[in-house]
């Protein structure tokens, strides 16, 4: 079903066969407005107090997806796109067209994984999911508590901590498009002690799609440890190492032969990702509490990229290219309060961080060969540097949430941030318009408010907010070229609406939400008057939508649920390469997204369930000019598992009808690009759950 909401009203025609959905509480007995959350407000509240987009992927739905990639997660959450590229590679789409920019932030148990000035649009696939206890996903800017990069959303990966008793399973997987997967997970507490490791390891080999190779290894410890009956010391360690080859897109007359032969050999990503954290909280009382976290990331990703191909001007049998790597390594301190008052029954959460991230980067430039057809057959590396510079990154930052509630159900929030960064720049080539700008220091400051409310009535709710979120320019964005520009932040100013609906004693949940979210200060490419390009604070966007999750559950036994949104994003001011593209429709930004499924587990055969899941992408243009739109895509999935004493069995089928399709479609002055979607894919999998 396809489900449009204009204004309030739900009208419902035939685009796909059937639904998908298990997202929600864990028992069909417990509300959805009794679910805890954390990343609203930094601490755990009920989501009826926060006055903002928010929505958890629960241990239940993890459990039963069997996601082997996060957008398969994701994606059933209400105005979230996540682009799947291949092999755990992917773009965003979260009140943003799908997009590479750094408007999206990802978090684990609240720190985030990057840091500010580096943002990688692939940063998660440095995720460990065999670690995720929960997922959630903040809908529009959070800038007021998270800082920089929490625009569009922000997604919070939370990690499973001890269990109780010793327990853990090992499972394995296998589909027909060349993945295997092996995951196990054990844990147990001792006393005041209790340590949980998470991992899993990845492989695909002579997949449908010609040269996507790929193997990833993410492992996670937790420690957590009660040294009093008041202080609580957790500590975590996550290690990624992931490589795939990078086979990039198909052209317009590849992609019209359904043909899944690649031009390209030898280019790849690969990332190395390590991240220790640390953190002692001290109840002072129930209505006191003080968390001290420190923590440590280091960053390698390494590329050979098929976009920095291009060929030679003078001889169809050359090209060039270049293999690159940026990395960086943090140290991050962090002090939060809570403080909870008698009056107006308030709340006060504020805190202070420091994060130090120090970054190199280097490319080398490569000669390729070509042969007759236009493949690219071998390269060769040479000593010559494109690039080789270091970059000092230091953000310091205070926050402040303040909570109150004048009557019975009635909670007013506002909260504060101030940033400061300071960027180092240090260029160890002569400066040119190649090897970037020569060495320079550059500072900015931001303060960031948030004001909002919430009402909730006997399972009926309102909310309303208004929010700013705010991104620094990158690193690229400042010094890849002669001059430095000044550049500003760019900004997002948010307003929106929504509320809840839980009624017939939670077999029946409604939320949604209206936005309008205005984008200023965007670095875009100016026309100077000699002829050149020089990026300048100078765009300007418009972001409007509705966004509406309903969940049904007639029985214990059926659960129905259906997300989507509709949304419109709009070039305000825009020039490209001398192009204006003011008043136009942003490329990539389909007005309708929705993803439904239908569960059912029958009670006469405890332990067995079967779904069917729709996801659907409506059309959107190709290029900001308007000129070609890609009609989109509907695929159709299916999942059943079986748990029996211990053990598991299930069989996944995704895109089950086998559509051929692309999961992003652009045009540019270089011609058409389609990334290719995958093909009809049957998974097995079996897993034991000892100690259990």
């Amino acid at each position: 079903m396809k489900i449009l909401l204009r204004c309030g009203v739900i009208a419902m025609v035939w685009v796909c066969p059937i639904v998908v959905f298990g997202q929600g509480p864990d028992s069909p007995h417990v509300s959805k407005l009794d679910e805890i959350i954390i990343t609203a407000s930094r601490t755990a509240q009920k989501r009826t107090e926060a006055p903002i987009a928010i929505s958890t992927v629960s241990a239940r739905t993890i459990a039963e997806t069997k996601a082997n990639q996060l957008d398969q997660l994701l994606n059933k959450v209400s105005g979230v796109f996540m682009v799947d590229l291949g092999n755990e590679q992917h773009e965003m789409s979260i009140r943003q067209p799908m997009s590479t920019a750094s408007v999206f932030l990802y978090l684990e148990d609240g720190i985030p994984i990057r840091t500010t000035g580096v943002y990688n649009h692939n940063a998660l696939l440095e995720m460990n999911a065999t670690a995720a206890r929960q997922i959630e996903v903040i809908r529009g800017p959070a800038s007021s508590l998270y800082g920089a990069e929490a625009i569009g959303g922000a997604v919070n990966v939370i990690t499973v901590a001890p269990p109780a008793a010793p327990a853990g399973y090992v499972s394995v997987q296998r589909n027909n498009n060349g993945y295997t997967r092996a995951d196990v997970q054990a844990g147990a507490t001792f006393g005041k002690w209790g340590v949980i490791g998470s991992a899993y390891y990845a492989n695909r080999t002579d997949g449908p799609i010609q040269y996507s190779d790929f193997h990833k290894t993410a492992a996670t410890v937790r420690v957590d440890g009660r040294l009093s009956e008041r202080l609580q010391w957790t500590t975590s360690l996550t290690y990624v190492n992931y490589y795939s080859d990078m086979y990039g897109s198909l052209d317009s007359a590849h992609f019209a032969q359904h043909n899944y032969q690649t031009p390209y050999s030898f280019t790849y990503r690969k990332v190395d990702a390590l991240r220790v954290r640390s953190t002692l909280d001290y109840r002072w009382n129930d209505g006191a509490a003080t968390e001290v976290t420190m923590a440590y990331r280091n960053n390698s990703v390494g590329q050979n990229p098929s976009y920095y191909i291009s060929n030679s001007r003078t001889n169809p049998l050359l090209a060039n290219g270049q293999i690159n790597d940026n990395s960086f390594h943090s140290f991050l301190g962090l002090v939060q309060h809570r403080q909870d008052f008698r009056f107006l029954r308030s709340r006060l959460i504020a805190g202070v961080s420091a994060d130090v991230s120090p970054s190199t980067y280097w490319a080398k430039y490569i000669a390729i060969q070509r042969d007759p057809k236009g493949n690219y057959g071998s390269y060769t590396a040479s000593d010559s540097l494109l690039s080789n510079y270091a970059t000092g990154i230091t953000n310091i930052a205070g926050y402040a949430d303040y909570e109150v509630n004048p009557f019975r159900g009635f909670r007013l929030v506002a909260a504060l941030r101030y940033d400061y960064f300071h960027y180092s720049f240090r260029n160890y080539l002569p400066p040119s318009a190649s090897t970037g700008s020569a060495d320079t220091r550059n500072d900015f400051n931001r303060v960031t408010p948030k004001v909002g409310a919430t009402y909730n009535y006997k399972g009926i709710g309102f909310y309303a907010n208004y929010s700013q979120g705010y991104v620094p320019p990158q690193v690229t964005d400042l010094y890849n070229g002669v001059k430095v520009p000044y550049l500003r932040p760019q900004t997002f100013f948010n307003y929106e609406a929504g509320g809840w609906l839980a009624l017939l004693r939670n077999k029946l949940y409604v939320d949604w939400s209206v936005y309008r979210m205005d984008g200023t200060n965007q670095i875009i490419s100016v026309r100077q008057n000699d002829g050149s390009f020089v990026d300048a604070n100078a765009g300007k966007t418009r972001h409007t939508g509705v966004e509406y999750g309903v969940t049904v559950r007639p029985s214990e036994e059926w659960t129905l649920r259906v997300s989507g949104t509709n949304a419109d994003h709009w070039f305000i001011v825009q020039y490209e390469n001398g192009q204006d593209y003011s008043g136009r429709q942003m490329a990539a930004a389909p007005h309708f997204i929705a993803n439904a499924e239908l569960t059912w587990r029958p009670a006469f055969l405890k332990g067995f369930r079967v779904g069917a899941e729709c996801q659907r992408v409506g059309r959107y243009w190709m290029d900001d000019a308007n000129t070609v739109r890609y009609g989109g895509f509907g695929i159709v999935n299916f999942r059943t598992g079986y748990a029996y004493r211990g053990w598991e069995v299930w069989v996944n089928a995704l895109n089950a009808f086998n559509k051929y399709y692309a999961a992003l479609a652009s045009r540019s002055t270089y011609g058409y690009s389609y990334n290719l979607g995958d093909p009809a894919e049957v998974t097995v999998g079996l897993a034991w759950h000892f100690l259990k």
